[in-house]
């Protein structure tokens, strides 16, 4: 045994749901290379060997309560990955009331107790989640799903955008009664990051920030880049951090908000929701 092993993950087993591609799938080969036991939950086809592969439908509450079934218990981290971009019918089950069910089930099933962990993956679109906190603390105070996407839906909410506003928000809001159960939360905000998802909307993806890039000597983070901290986060090693978003963009954010990097300041203010 050393100091290190509190960043490993043996003896425990982590659920990764959206691990068949991009960063999920990069986070799902990381934990079972920290020596985890991998189980790996997405509508699309699971190639990681070694995992257990389970289908998953976010969308459909029943497809959900199948997948959790198969998957059974103990789960000591969740990897909370999957997400689609707007344009995907069922946006705002897929991205949030999906992931938000799962959790629930999972606790109260008692399949995801106390000494475990929780990681959002969610974007640097949704770090403006503060100026709109109150609006979404309404959506929320919900527990029934189809209650939830009515709510989503009436307040045209139903978008990449948003949906990631409502993770930072869940996120953050769950860091304390999750806690008095012994249980993370935590959540990573990537900035531009070539996986497939970001390859198929890579004008608006993957442009973002290139001039920042650019001059920084940087390229649009890895899928791997991004697995590292989410792992980190979920690992024993981050024991005292709880209810976080993390930016993980390379410093862009920053060097907006304080100017270094002027170019940047209108875009990372935007995205802050500084107006």
């Amino acid at each position: 045994m050393s100091l290190f092993d509190a960043f490993r993950l043996d003896g425990k087993r982590v659920l990764v749901v959206g691990g068949a591609t991009g960063m999920g799938a990069a986070a799902a080969e990381l934990a079972q290379d920290a020596g985890a036991e991998v189980v790996v939950m997405d509508f699309a086809e699971v190639t990681l060997a070694g995992a257990k592969a389970i289908h998953v439908n976010l969308a459909e509450k029943a497809s959900i309560d199948t997948a959790m079934a198969e998957c059974g218990g103990p789960v000591h981290v969740l990897l909370s990955c999957a997400g689609v971009a707007d344009g995907t019918p069922g946006i705002e089950r897929i991205n949030f009331v999906g992931h938000r069910y799962m959790i629930d089930q999972l606790i109260a099933g008692g399949m995801l107790g106390r000494g475990a962990a929780i990681g959002f993956i969610s974007s640097a679109a949704g770090l403006g989640w503060e100026a709109n906190l109150e609006e979404i603390k309404e959506l929320l105070a919900i527990s029934d799903w189809d209650e939830s996407v009515a709510w989503i839906e009436a307040h045209n909410k139903a978008d990449y955008f948003n949906t990631k506003q409502i993770i930072c928000a869940y996120v953050a809001s769950q860091a304390f009664p999750f806690q008095k159960q012994g249980i993370r939360i935590n959540a990573i905000c990537p900035g531009p990051t070539d996986t497939p998802l970001a390859q198929a909307n890579k004008e608006m993806w993957l442009e973002f920030g290139a001039d920042y890039r650019a001059e920084a000597g940087v390229e649009a983070a890895t899928a791997l880049e991004q697995a590292y901290p989410l792992i980190f986060l979920c690992s024993d090693a981050a024991a005292a951090v709880n209810g976080i978003i993390m930016i993980t963009d390379s410093g862009y954010i920053s060097s907006g908000i304080t100017g270094s990097f002027p170019a940047a300041t209108e875009a990372a203010n935007f995205l802050l929701g500084r107006y």
